[in-house]
């Protein structure tokens, strides 16, 4: 079994980076084979209204026509037996990387029928985690928490299944002193990144056990 993480975030060994790497151990921790992809590595656009995925009895019905960085990353992901992304929140949604991979990732496989059904060949299970450096109740109150919804929903049309986890008030900095960001208190970041931070982990961490768990072998 083949369990895929994708982190879209620039950095690599932080908060969203953490949390994929938690999340593979807990799959590998049941047997299963993990990857983690950095799609900030990868060069390529996101979708670009070619159709070719749409059209009738064309070569690439179903699949996306482009041919970049990301083309074996959309056919490891096709092979995939469970999919977990990662991304911090920038201005309210994922990253322009994610979302220009999930544009790629998603079209494809989505049908213009009444049922908007999906070309998707097996039933997987898929996940987002998200990081945010605002509390929950700020996020909340900004609606955020909607465009979660959104991803959550495509995702378990097109795969079979979805789940979310969002990681608040998370750690943006190693010394604070050093940026102008004086609505925050880093004490009190730091007491947050030593004491809830691991349990966000280890929520992760489950989420890959539970992933494997819940899969079916073929």
């Amino acid at each position: 079994m083949k369990v895929l993480a994708f982190n879209g975030s620039p950095r690599k060994e932080w908060n969203t980076a953490t949390l994929l790497k938690n999340a593979l151990d807990g799959a590998a921790s049941q047997g299963a084979d993990t990857e983690l992809v950095h799609l900030y590595d990868l060069n390529f656009q996101g979708c670009n209204s070619c159709f070719a995925c749409k059209r009738k009895n064309g070569k690439s019905y179903g699949k996306c026509a482009l041919k970049d960085d990301l083309t074996p990353a959309l056919k490891k992901a096709a092979e995939a037996d469970a999919i977990i992304m990662g991304s911090p929140i920038y201005i309210g949604y994922v990253t322009g990387v994610m979302k220009s991979f999930l544009e790629r990732l998603i079209y494809p496989y989505l049908v213009y029928d009444v049922e908007r059904s999906s070309l998707f060949k097996k039933k997987i299970q898929t996940g987002m985690i998200y990081t945010l450096g605002a509390p929950e109740i700020r996020v909340k109150e900004m609606g955020y928490d909607s465009n979660f919804k959104m991803i959550e929903m495509l995702l378990a049309r097109m795969f079979g299944s979805s789940e979310s986890l969002a990681v608040y008030d998370t750690l943006q900095f190693d010394d604070y002193s050093k940026y102008v960001a004086s609505s925050f208190d880093p004490a009190a970041k730091a007491k947050r990144h030593e004491e809830v931070f691991p349990l966000e982990c280890k929520k992760a961490f489950d989420m890959g056990v539970r992933f494997v768990k819940n899969a079916k072998w073929v």
